[in-house]
């Protein structure tokens, strides 16, 4: 590992037992929490994350390949090897052999991430689901309920959930819009959904990130584009 390796693996390790022994504290002492940072670090961001993805692997009682490569290739891909290897060294050591929150988690990063942020969560989970070419009953399930952790509405689910599992109606879905409304409010909601998902919402985070907007906002356009072509749109 190189020297920048063992400085990221440190400040893990000293973040690890900042959140597992201060939890009870920070939880009752509202002053305290007032004084905290709205801010949230890369390392305490890439861990959550991971802490998350690792609820969604093991809910339908089987860990494949793919998914673990799937989680693999981003961070590694987005961190760099020597940074990623740090993270899940320390999440398989430490992290891994607690029990993961989702309710805490969820609502550590609520504190500290935007709405647009949170989708994109939600976004990057449902392509760890699919990884295997299936995203099951038991994966939605849970993934619903860190929707609800994470504050995300039940429209944006229904969408999100839409672009990765294939269903009557989803180019409908995804625009958040139902099958019989008027050609006038399609654009509307185009438009509207376009704006939502637009890369530069992302502007301030990382690659990754914006690389997922950018996948949501090609959704949209696709489903825009095969709803016109079945209505005869211009």
């Amino acid at each position: 590992m190189s020297i920048f390796g063992y400085i990221f693996l440190f400040l893990v390790i000293r973040w690890l037992y900042t959140l597992f022994t201060n939890a009870q504290v920070n939880t009752g002492n509202p002053t305290r929490q007032r004084t905290q940072s709205t801010r949230v670090s890369p390392q305490d961001f890439e861990l959550h994350l991971l802490s998350l993805t690792s609820i969604v692997i093991k809910a339908d009682g089987k860990v494949t390949q793919n998914e673990l490569d799937y989680v693999r290739q981003y961070f590694v891909s987005n961190y760099g090897k020597d940074r990623a290897n740090a993270i899940f060294k320390v999440f398989n050591e430490v992290v891994k052999k607690r029990e993961v929150n989702p309710a805490r988690i969820c609502q550590y990063l609520n504190a500290r991430t935007r709405y647009e942020s949170r989708l994109q969560i939600l976004h990057f989970l449902f392509g760890i689901a699919q990884a295997d070419g299936h995203v099951s009953s038991p994966e939605v399930s849970v993934l619903s309920q860190i929707a609800g952790y994470l504050r995300l509405s039940q429209r944006d689910f229904i969408s999100i959930k839409a672009m990765f599992v294939k269903d009557q109606d989803n180019a409908y879905k995804i625009l958040e819009i139902d099958k019989s409304v008027p050609d006038h409010e399609v654009k509307k909601a185009y438009r509207t959904m376009a704006k939502k998902y637009h890369p530069d919402k992302l502007i301030d985070m990382d690659d990754a990130y914006r690389k997922g907007a950018e996948e949501k906002f090609r959704k949209v356009q696709e489903a825009y584009e095969t709803i016109q072509k079945e209505r005869g749109m211009v």
